[in-house]
């Protein structure tokens, strides 16, 4: 039976083998496969090569314990890259396991657990609670290292659109300067293993206090960072670390900043960024290519998934009904009180007690992000 080490290859052809896949991607795939290789040792199964009759017992098997549809799918795709890189058949494309496998995501397919997008007003006023200042006892007040920090995760998380994993792996020498802002360089990323140069731009707000660019350099000067990662954890004693975040630590800063602005932080992560980015962009009427363009989608189908659910709101007759038989239906037409079951959060002050039309809301973000026309990387 083969064990998870017994993958390695000899040493030059196992390192270029690893570095054709992201360093998360083939930590996942150890995890996956020992999972397997245990199951198939309990089960009097030979794990490579591997039948089909095994895979197929071993997904429904997952299946039954309750795994998600998209747990299976990255087992099956572990299996498969273990195959290959042996040069076995892929065992995982018989006709019964692909029976097996769809019969499973009809029964268990369900939308997977999309993150909340974080995007104006909501972003500005989780923006504008992040502190300014840390208050001393025994010494002088100083700037918020973290509240600075925090502000400028929301800002750049939201205009680049990056992955979770690449602002934290971001360092200070993959951001150049240019005229009309700054300008990311990314040679590696979850859909570009080869080293491509993607370009991901930060262009000037028209407003200072929710400008990224204003507030990236801002960071790296008060927290003396002048290379390697720019995202790092700020002690109580307000000392910024030399060490990176994670991308789960960089989702606990998302959720602790939505809290702060008193909203509720249920579904909220660092992906609610890039989420957040995709939906305003699209309501304010970029296409799918633009904004492909900031988010480096390959497929541009997966936009889409982002922007479902708040296209099912536009020219809905639903949302039409005279308020009359509005009110004897027990609906809103305007988002319903707090707490409730399918409460949403309320609408701010600074927007109207109930938008008339998608046009008056956009003026009144206007007014609040400072830009008339959207970011311009989204047209250009």
């Amino acid at each position: 039976m083969l064990l998870p080490e017994d993958l390695s290859l000899d040493a030059a052809e196992a390192a270029f083998a690893s570095a054709s896949r992201a360093s998360s991607t083939l930590r996942g795939y150890r995890s996956d496969w020992t999972e397997f290789v245990t199951w198939c040792r309990d089960n009097h199964h030979t794990a490579l090569p591997a039948t089909d009759i095994a895979i197929s017992r071993y997904i429904s098997a997952l299946a039954t314990a309750g795994a998600k549809v998209g747990t299976i799918s990255r087992r099956l795709s572990t299996i498969r890259f273990a195959h290959k890189v042996r040069n076995h058949p892929d065992p995982t494309q018989t006709a019964r396991v692909i029976a097996v496998w769809e019969g499973i995501r009809r029964q268990l397919g369900a939308p997977p657990d999309q993150a909340r997008p974080l995007m104006p007003p909501l972003l500005l006023d989780v923006v504008d609670a992040c502190p300014t200042m840390t208050k001393w006892k025994t010494r002088d007040d100083e700037p918020s290292l973290s509240g600075i920090r925090d502000r400028v995760l929301l800002l750049v998380g939201f205009v680049s659109a990056l992955r979770a994993s690449e602002l934290a792996a971001l360092e200070v020498d993959q951001i150049k300067p240019h005229d009309r802002g700054l300008v990311i360089e990314l040679t590696h990323s979850k859909t570009n293993q080869t080293g491509d140069l993607e370009l991901v731009v930060l262009p000037w707000g028209a407003r200072q206090d929710y400008c990224p660019v204003t507030a990236l350099r801002h960071w790296l000067t008060v927290a003396g960072i002048t290379e390697s990662l720019v995202f790092r954890p700020v002690s109580k004693g307000n000392r910024v670390s030399s060490r990176g975040l994670t991308p789960d630590g960089l989702s606990r800063l998302i959720t602790q900043a939505v809290t702060r602005a008193g909203l509720d932080a249920t579904g909220f992560s660092a992906h609610s960024l890039r989420a957040g980015f995709v939906t305003y962009a699209a309501k304010r009427g970029a296409t799918s290519l633009q904004i492909a363009r900031q988010t480096r989608h390959k497929d541009l189908a997966s936009i889409g998934i982002y922007t479902r659910i708040e296209d099912a709101w536009e020219e809905n007759a639903a949302t039409q009904l005279p308020s009359e038989e509005v009110g004897r239906l027990g609906l809103e037409s305007s988002p319903g009180p707090a707490g409730g079951p399918l409460a949403t959060p309320p609408l701010h002050s600074h927007l109207p007690r109930v938008a008339r039309s998608l046009g008056e809301a956009r003026r009144c973000l206007v007014v609040r992000f400072g830009c008339s026309s959207g970011y311009h990387g989204w047209h250009d």
